[in-house]
Order: structure tokens, then C-alpha cells, then sequence
């Protein structure tokens, strides 16, 4: 707390329901990073001040939905808050597209800082549409984004993390066409949700939702995970965090089902595989994108080579799954 940089609220974009509130965020210092930064030196140093976060906990938070409704809540040790509560009557407050609008601020008597944006920051939640079809579960590190997770020591993510801006970083060919078509659905009208869950930490959260928008995916809530202590030990049957967070949506939302996007590469098929047989009448398919990365794939392929519970696709391309969605009637044909 020694520093003098202003506060700030970050706010995820979030989801609930029409009555149940489910605001994520985190309250921090200001850093000023430039998502759009050039150079070598500037790329290092603002990826490197995404991770080394100057937080500000157990602080009181107070979010104002409309004119006339409060919430309290308060950070934890790593800068955290989470409110999930229920309310009454919040899809009157949400836009055409099903998306609430939120003011967060800090309790000012309580902190003598220096507050950005005159202590009034946006947050958003979205109320999926009653009339959408389907939602779609997508993970984002090389199925939307190329990243590299399977090179040789991961050399190809430290690259793309610290050493290339969100505004240069390119989409696998067809995502963003193909995810506008799941949005749509088959009547080409519908307004079926699209959830980005990724193993990402939440300190890449406005890097993700940056390269989301500039690369013209449609608008969606960002699920990501704290990031782990070096020094935390998790039980060896504990769920990983993505799964959880699937699951999560799935009981959010009973009455849709669900396709599910990943890659081949880490552990989307193992956690979509284990999510289908336990909800087999939820998901509707499963596309997995190829890697390239000759054992992985070899691995991926033989345990979903007798899956016969719910639809399953490797996938070379986007063209290939808008194929396969067309032909099972989640899109337009």
C-alpha cells in the first residue's frame, strides 16, 4: 500500500439468472497497462506487470444495479469478490441482448487513495435469452486463439504471453465466423449464449476480452481461475477449476443443453469426455480442434474412438465443425 498508484475495480463479465446474482471481479492498483504496447521492452513490461498485481484486500465494495438496487461485498486476501446472492425481478434491468449493467465503486471513507474513474466502474452480467436453443462452453488457448501450449517447453506461450500484444495476436481461421453461427442458431435469429471458459489466470482476463472484441467473437461471459500458489497443494481427487466452473453452468441453467469446444492438446478431452457421460442428455456435442502434436493426438483419438454417448469431432478446421453443426441442425444450413 506504499505505492501511489490509483485504484481501480475490474469487473468480469459475468452470468446469472433472473433471480441470482453472480458478480466476479477484482480490486487493484492501477498499473496503465497498454494492451496495445509496441516494442520489446514494453511487451515484457506490461505483461510482467499483469502478473505482478498490487491488490487491494479486504476492502468494502458496494455495486449499484439501476437507479434503486445495492449490494455489499468485500475483497479477499489476493483482491478478490465474489457476490452470489439472490434478487428479485433483474431481467428488468437487462438490455435487448440479456446483459445487466452494474456500477461498482469502493466505500471511499474507508480508504484515503487516490480512485480512478471517479470511483464508478462497469461491470456486466449476462441473463441468457429464453428463447436460445443451446449455450456453447469454448476454451480459448489454441481453440480461438493460437498459443502454443503443446511446443517444447511451452517456448511458443511465453512468446505469445509476454512478447506479442492482444491486438496482434491472431484467431484460428473461422473461429469468430463459426461461433456467430452457433450464436445465431438454426433459425439464424436465435441468441444462443456463448461461455469462455479457460485453466487461463484472471490476470489475462482484459487481455482475452480485448482480443475477443477486436477479433469480432460475439460478446460473452469470461470464466477464468485464480492464479495458484506455488506453495498450495491440491488433493489428488479435487476437480480441476474449468471443470467445476462447467458444471457450474450447467446447473445454472438446467433447461439448455450445451455444445462444448476445445483442443486436443491438454485436458478438454478428458474433462468434456467425463462431463458428457455424467450429463448425457446436456451436451449436445463435443468438437475438439487437432494439434499438432503427434502423441497427444494419438491419445485423444483412441479415447474417443468408441464414444458413442454424445456427438464427437476432431476438427482440422472451422470448416469442418461448421459442416458437422449444420448437419445436426445447431445452425443455419
Amino acid at each position: 500500500m506504499f505505492s501511489k498508484d490509483p485504484l481501480q475495480i475490474i469487473a468480469f463479465q459475468t452470468y446469472g439468472t433472473s433471480n441470482h446474482l453472480y458478480l466476479r471481479g477484482r480490486a487493484l492498483e492501477d498499473e496503465n497497462i497498454n494492451l496495445e504496447g509496441k516494442g520489446v521492452l514494453k511487451l515484457l513490461f506490461n505483461a510482467l506487470k499483469r502478473f505482478e498485481t498490487d491488490e487491494i484486500k479486504h476492502t468494502e465494495l458496494i455495486i449499484k444495479m439501476g437507479d434503486d438496487k445495492f449490494f455489499y461485498t468485500k475483497t479477499d486476501k489476493h483482491g478478490y469478490f465474489l457476490l452470489d446472492e439472490k434478487a428479485e425481478s433483474i431481467t428488468n434491468y437487462a438490455n435487448e441482448e440479456g446483459w445487466v449493467k452494474f456500477e461498482f465503486s469502493f466505500r471511499e471513507e474507508l480508504l484515503k487513495r487516490r480512485i480512478q474513474s471517479n470511483n464508478k466502474f462497469p461491470g456486466e452480467m449476462l441473463i441468457p435469452s429464453k428463447g436460445a436453443s443451446f449455450a456453447v462452453i469454448s476454451d480459448i488457448d489454441d481453440t480461438i486463439l493460437h498459443t502454443g501450449l503443446t511446443s517444447i517447453l511451452k517456448w511458443r506461450v511465453i512468446i505469445n504471453t509476454f512478447f506479442t500484444s492482444a491486438g496482434k495476436r491472431l484467431p484460428l481461421k473461422g473461429a469468430p465466423e463459426f461461433y456467430h453461427e452457433l450464436h445465431r442458431g438454426k433459425s439464424g435469429n436465435d441468441s444462443n449464449p456463448i461461455f469462455y471458459v479457460s485453466h487461463s489466470p484472471w490476470n489475462l482476463y482484459r487481455y482475452i476480452k480485448y482480443f475477443l472484441k477486436k477479433n469480432n467473437f460475439p460478446k460473452g461471459p469470461i470464466i477464468l481461475r485464480n492464479f495458484p500458489s506455488p506453495f498450495s497443494k491440491k488433493p489428488k481427487d479435487e476437480k480441476p477449476q474449468k471443470q467445476k466452473e462447467i458444471i457450474n453452468l450447467l446447473k445454472t441453467y438446467p433447461h439448455l443443453k450445451f455444445i462444448l469446444i476445445g483442443d486436443s492438446g491438454e485436458h478438454d478431452p478428458d474433462i468434456y469426455l467425463e462431463i458428457a457421460e455424467t450429463y448425457p442428455d446436456r451436451i449436445l456435442a463435443i468438437y475438439l480442434r487437432s494439434v499438432n502434436h503427434k502423441k497427444k493426438m494419438l491419445r485423444v483419438s483412441g479415447l474417443y474412438k468408441s464414444y458413442k454417448t454424445t456427438p464427437a469431432l476432431l476438427v482440422e478446421s472451422s470448416k469442418q465443425a461448421t459442416e458437422h453443426a449444420k448437419k445436426h441442425g445447431f445452425i443455419k444450413a
